[in-house]
C-alpha cells in the first residue's frame, strides 16, 4: 500500500508536494481525489496526482483529511490538465482548478440547491426531427462519422459560408456518436449564442443536453457537471470551459465559430479552448470539428498545409444567394452633407423599405455607449479615467461617464475641470447614440438595444432575442453578440454603421477582426426565403478587410492577410508569448520589464525577443504594463524557459509579472 500521495495545490508554484498517507485514511486514497493538506501553516486545497512508497523530502507532513467518496478527476483529465500546464506557462494545481466548478472550488463535496441533480433542463421545446442534407452536407457528415467510426483522432476544418447548414451536419454527426453509445460537446463563443444553441440541441435531442456557462448560477453549474460526471447528459453545450467537462466516452467535439477570440482564457490558466479541444480529441482517439464561416488565419494555415482537412460547404440551404454588400463611402457623405452624420441616406433609406414590407433589420456597431469621450472644446480637455489611460464613456441611461476596462463611474461635467468653460461636448458613437438616433429617424419602430449594458441581468440575453424573435422587436441595435451564430429568417437588412472601429485597433490581428466581423453580421441577413441585403458605412473603403467581407471572399483575404504575416514573422508561422510586467510606478514597472528581458536574453541568446514596451493601454486599473514578447515555434520549450527564469528572478515588492501564451490581443 502507497505511504505517499503526490499533491497538487492551486498556486503558481510549478511542482508537487509529497503527504504522508495517514493510516485512518491508507484504504480511501485514490488519484484523483481531493484533500486538505496543511500548505505553509494553512490548510488548502490539494488534488491528488500520484502515490508513491517513498519521499524525497525527510520530513513529511500527514495529509489533514480526504473531501471526496469518490475521485472528482479521472485518469484522462489529469493527462489533459498535465498537458495545459506544459503549453500555457501555468501550475499542475492551477490548470486543474480551471476544471473544478467553481462551487466546490473551496473543498465542498457538494453545493446545496433545491434543482434534484437528475432533473434535465427546465425548458422543453418542440422535437425537431433531422433535414434531409445537401451533397455537400452528406459528403461532410460521411468524413467525420468515417472518423468516429474508427475511433480516429482527426482534426475537420468545416468552412461553411453563413446558413450553409453546418448546424445541422453537427447534429446528425452527434446523432451518429450517441447511436455508438458516446458522448459529445459543443463549444460556442457567446453566451448570447447559448438560448438559440440550446433551443436547437435540446429540441433535437430532448434531456440529454446539459448546459455549462459563466452564467449559471455556481449551484446550477455544479448540478449540470455532476449531471454529466453521472452520465445523465450525453451531449454538453457551453462556452470555453465546457472543454473540460467530465464526460466519460468521448465521441466527438466541435468548436463553432472556431475564429472567436473568447475561446482564449484571460486568467491563469490562459489557455485557448481550440487547442485544448485538439488534445482531449487526442487523448480519446475522437474527431474534432471546426466550424466556421470565416477560419482563423492559424486554422485555415493547418488546412492548406494537411494538418487539418479541410471540408467547405459553398452552397446555402435551399440555394439562397448571399446578402448583397454596399459598401458606403462616409467621406463623400461628409463632402456632401457638410456635417458628420451617422446613417447615410442609402442606410436610412434601406431601413425605411425594411421597415415597409414588415420585415426586420440588424444594426450594428462593435462599441457600446452613448459618446465615446467628453471634450472641452475651448482647452481640448478630454475626461479621462483615473486608473486607466483610456477615455471615459457617456452612458445616457445612467448619465454616468463610465470606464469599459476597469468599470470606474464619474459624473458627466457640466463645465470644464480644466478651463472652467461650458464648452462641453459629447463627441463620439456607441450603440445607446445608434439607438437614439435610430428611434428619432424611425418614431414608430420597435427598438431594442443588445450589448453587455442591456445584457447584464441574467436572463436578459434570452428575453431580447426572444422579442426579435416573435417580432416584438423591428429593429435590433448591438455590439459583437449580435454578429454571429443567431437565424432569424425576417431579418433582410444588416447595417454597419461603422465598419473601422475595429480596424484603427493596434494589433496585428485588427484586419483579421474586421473582415470575421463583417461577414458574420453581414450573414444574419437573408437567411429566409426574401433574399437580404447588407450595407456597410466606412471612411476607409478600399482596405482588403473590407472589400473582401462585401464580396464573401474569404480566399483573397487570406491571401492578402497571410503576406504580411510571413513577411513580419506573426502567427501562424510562428507562436507568440506576451510577458506583462505591472507596477503601480511607471519607472519601476519600465526598469523590472528591462531586467527580465536580459535575464530571458541570457538563457536563451538565439531567440526573437522584442521590447519591453508599453502596452497599447499604458496604465490599467491603477498599474502601469509593459510587454515582451517572444517568437518561438515550441510551446512546451518557451513554458519551461520562462518557468525556470522566473524561478529564479528577483523581482520588487508590488511588481507583478504574467505569461500569456498565444495572446488574442497585445
Amino acid at each position: 500500500m502507497a505511504r505517499f500521495a503526490q499533491v497538487a495545490v492551486a498556486l503558481p508554484i510549478d511542482r508537487t508536494f509529497h503527504y504522508s498517507i495517514p493510516d485512518n485514511l491508507a484504504e480511501e486514497i485514490k488519484i484523483g481525489k481531493r484533500v486538505f493538506v496543511s500548505f505553509q501553516n494553512r490548510a488548502v486545497v490539494g488534488y491528488v496526482v500520484g502515490l508513491s512508497d517513498e519521499s524525497d523530502v525527510k520530513d513529511v507532513k500527514p495529509l489533514v483529511s480526504m473531501i471526496d467518496k469518490e475521485p472528482v478527476l479521472s485518469e484522462e483529465m489529469l493527462k489533459l490538465t498535465k498537458w495545459v500546464k506544459d503549453n500555457y506557462c501555468c501550475s499542475w494545481g492551477e490548470a486543474i482548478a480551471a476544471v473544478i466548478p467553481a462551487g466546490i472550488k473551496k473543498g465542498r463535496e457538494a453545493i446545496g440547491s433545491r434543482l434534484k441533480a437528475s432533473e434535465p433542463p427546465a425548458e422543453t421545446f418542440p422535437r425537431s426531427t433531422p433535414h434531409d442534407l445537401m451533397e455537400e452536407q452528406s459528403r461532410a457528415l460521411k468524413s467525420v462519422t468515417g472518423s468516429v467510426d474508427k475511433h480516429e483522432y482527426r482534426t475537420f476544418l468545416l468552412h461553411g459560408i453563413t446558413a450553409s447548414g453546418k448546424t445541422e451536419v453537427y447534429m446528425q454527426a452527434i446523432e451518429h456518436v450517441l447511436r455508438s453509445g458516446r458522448q459529445a460537446i459543443v463549444l460556442v463563443p457567446e453566451i448570447s449564442l447559448t438560448p438559440q444553441t440550446i433551443e436547437r440541441f435540446s429540441s433535437r435531442f430532448g434531456g440529454h443536453v446539459a448546459v455549462i456557462h459563466s452564467r449559471l448560477t455556481p449551484a446550477k453549474k455544479f448540478l449540470e457537471w455532476k449531471r454529466i460526471k453521472d452520465g445523465k447528459a450525453n451531449i454538453v453545450v457551453g462556452a470555453r470551459s465546457a472543454v473540460f467537462a467530465p464526460v466519460k466516452n468521448l465521441g466527438l467535439i466541435i468548436i463553432d465559430e472556431e475564429h472567436e477570440t473568447s475561446y482564449k482564457q484571460d486568467d491563469v490558466p490562459r489557455y485557448h479552448a481550440r487547442d485544448v479541444a485538439e488534445e482531449r480529441a487526442r487523448l480519446n482517439s475522437c474527431p474534432l470539428i471546426l466550424g466556421t464561416a470565416t477560419p482563423s488565419c492559424e486554422a485555415y494555415h493547418k488546412a492548406l498545409s494537411g494538418e487539418y482537412k479541410l471540408i467547405k460547404l459553398t452552397k446555402r440551404i435551399d440555394e439562397r444567394l448571399l446578402p448583397k454588400a454596399k459598401i458606403v463611402d462616409m467621406r463623400m457623405e461628409l463632402a456632401t452633407r457638410k456635417r458628420i452624420t451617422i446613417f447615410s441616406k442609402v442606410f436610412l433609406d434601406a431601413v425605411a423599405n425594411t421597415l415597409k414590407a414588415g420585415k426586420q433589420a440588424i444594426i450594428f456597431l462593435n462599441r457600446r455607449g452613448f459618446s465615446t469621450f467628453v471634450n472641452c472644446k475651448k482647452c481640448g480637455y478630454v475626461v479621462k479615467c483615473k486608473r486607466c489611460d483610456t477615455v471615459l464613456v457617456y452612458h445616457f441611461e445612467t448619465k454616468k461617464l463610465l470606464c469599459h476596462y476597469c468599470n470606474y463611474t464619474a459624473n458627466a461635467p457640466d463645465i470644464c475641470p480644466s478651463c472652467k468653460s461650458d464648452y462641453i461636448k459629447y463627441l463620439g458613437l456607441g450603440t445607446e447614440k445608434v439607438e437614439s438616433e435610430i428611434s428619432h429617424s424611425f418614431p414608430h419602430a420597435k427598438i431594442a438595444r443588445m450589448d453587455s449594458d442591456t445584457t447584464e441581468k441574467r436572463g436578459s440575453h434570452d428575453r431580447i432575442l426572444g422579442q426579435f424573435k416573435t417580432g416584438g422587436v423591428n429593429l435590433l441595435v448591438g455590439t459583437q453578440m449580435i454578429a454571429k451564430g443567431l437565424d432569424f429568417p425576417e431579418v433582410t437588412l444588416v447595417g454597419v454603421v461603422s465598419a473601422d472601429v475595429s480596424l484603427n485597433i493596434p494589433d496585428f490581428r485588427a484586419s483579421e477582426r474586421t473582415f470575421n466581423l463583417l461577414t458574420q453580421v453581414g450573414g444574419r441577413a437573408g437567411r429566409g426565403e426574401d433574399g437580404g441585403e447588407v450595407i456597410i458605412q466606412t471612411y476607409t473603403p478600399g482596405h482588403y478587410a473590407i472589400l473582401c467581407a462585401a464580396k464573401h471572399d474569404y480566399e483573397k483575404f487570406y491571401h492578402e492577410e497571410i503576406i504580411a504575416r510571413k513577411e513580419l514573422q506573426y502567427p501562424p508561422f510562428i507562436n507568440l508569448t506576451k510577458v506583462t510586467v505591472r507596477a503601480r510606478n511607471d519607472a519601476l514597472a519600465a526598469k523590472v520589464a528591462g531586467e527580465l528581458k536580459q535575464a530571458i536574453a541570457r538563457q536563451a541568446p538565439s531567440m526573437l525577443i522584442s521590447g519591453p514596451a508599453p502596452a497599447p493601454i499604458l496604465r490599467m486599473r491603477g498599474y502601469y504594463r509593459y510587454n515582451i514578447i517572444l517568437k518561438n515555434k515550441d510551446r512546451p520549450a518557451i513554458c519551461e524557459l520562462l518557468k525556470k527564469v522566473l524561478g529564479a528572478f528577483r523581482k520588487p515588492y508590488g511588481v507583478l509579472i504574467a505569461v500569456d501564451v498565444d495572446p488574442v490581443s497585445m
